[in-house]
Order: structure tokens, then sequence, then C-alpha cells
């Protein structure tokens, strides 16, 4: 009794790359996106609330996200600058775009979950709202919004990692669009010497009508 032994077709083995690529490039341009998007959001929020003592009472404070650290909102311009410049660049190139992707993400969830549990925003305004540099914030609470950022930061560390594993099976940029690339000249078509217009036409095209 013979076995036959199942061959891979050539053409389903090439285009296993391909599909990968094509999904990878898929996730790391959603995750990408969306983690700078949730990131930049949850900087703009509520991170911190308190009440400084102040003559005949007590005066609720609160600190955004940005009053706390301003590192996860331009680490996260910096994520989407290089999202986009993976595309611009090649080979080695590609590498360092994918590597600053992935640092940019790792720093946002380190700023986020340090500034989680950071009181010195709503200390430094309790001390100016009291005119006392030594005041301090009472009942000090703290929301989720800068685990939300953390979030925004894995996302787009995920991004990177994709652009590290799969980058090279990725499209560049059109050769076309780079500074100092020829386009190619159109080839000049026949021009009927009878007919002025096609003349005209012609010497607007930039062609010699003579043909010389």
């Amino acid at each position: 009794m013979e076995y036959v032994t199942a061959v891979p077709h050539p053409r389903s083995e090439a285009a296993a790359p391909a599909r990968s690529g094509r999904r990878s490039l898929a996730v790391a341009l959603l995750c990408g996106a969306l983690g700078a998007a949730v990131a930049l959001l949850a900087t703009r929020q509520r991170w911190a609330e308190g009440t400084a003592t102040v003559a005949g009472g007590t005066l609720p404070l609160t600190a955004k996200g940005s009053d706390v650290t301003g590192v996860p909102a331009a680490l996260a311009i910096v994520g989407l600058a290089a999202l986009v410049a993976v595309f611009a660049v090649r080979k080695a190139g590609r590498l360092v775009v994918a590597g600053l992707l992935a640092l940019s993400g790792a720093g946002i969830v380190a700023a986020s979950l340090v500034g989680a549990s950071d009181n010195s925003a709503l200390d430094e305004k309790a001390a100016q709202t009291t005119g006392d540099t030594s005041a301090t914030v009472a009942a000090l609470t703290h929301t989720g919004w800068p685990y939300v950022a953390a979030v925004g930061g894995a996302l787009i560390l995920l991004a990177g990692l994709l652009a590290l594993r799969y980058g090279r099976l990725w499209p560049a940029m059109s050769g076309r669009y780079e500074r100092g690339a020829d386009r190619p000249r159109r080839k000049a078509r026949p021009v009927d010497p009878e007919r002025p217009e096609e003349i005209w036409k012609a010497l607007d095209r930039g062609e010699d009508p003579t043909g010389a």
C-alpha cells in the first residue's frame, strides 16, 4: 500500500507571509491610533481631587492628567508621528522608528502609573490658593483615568512590537513620492500639421510638434 505525502503548494506558502503582513499592519494601525486617542483623552480628565483648608472652611481642588504630568500626552503625539513614519522608511530605519513607537507606549504606561498616586499637583494648587507654601491637600482621592491612559500606552506599545516583528512585510511609501525621483516622460504623440489646434495642444504639453 502506497502513501501519498501532501506537498504544500508554492503559491500558498508565498501568500502566508503576505497575509501575516496585512493582518499585523491592520492591527498595528488600529492599536496605535486608538491608543494615542485614549491617552490624549485620559490626560484631559480629572486624575485627582482633594480639599485645601482656607479661612472659613475648605476649598475643593481638582487636578487633570495634564496638571499631574505632561509625559503621556507628549509621548502619544510622538507615537502617532512614529506610526506614520514607519511607512516612510525602510530596513534599518523602519526598525529604529518601530523601536521609538514601542518606547513611546512604554513611557506612557510608566508615567501614567506613577501619576496615579501623585499628589504634588494638588499640593501646588493648595499652596497657590491659600498663599501658604507649606499647605497640602486633605481628603485626597484619585480617579481611574491614569489607568485608562496606561491602557492607551499599552496599545501603542503593542503597535510598536508588531512593527518590530512584522514591519519588514509592510509596504513602504511609493518611490514616485520620494524627493528626487525621476518621473517617466510621456512619449510625444504625432501631430497633424494640417490641424493648428493639435500643434497648440502639443506646445501646451511641452512637446515639440515638429517631432525633432
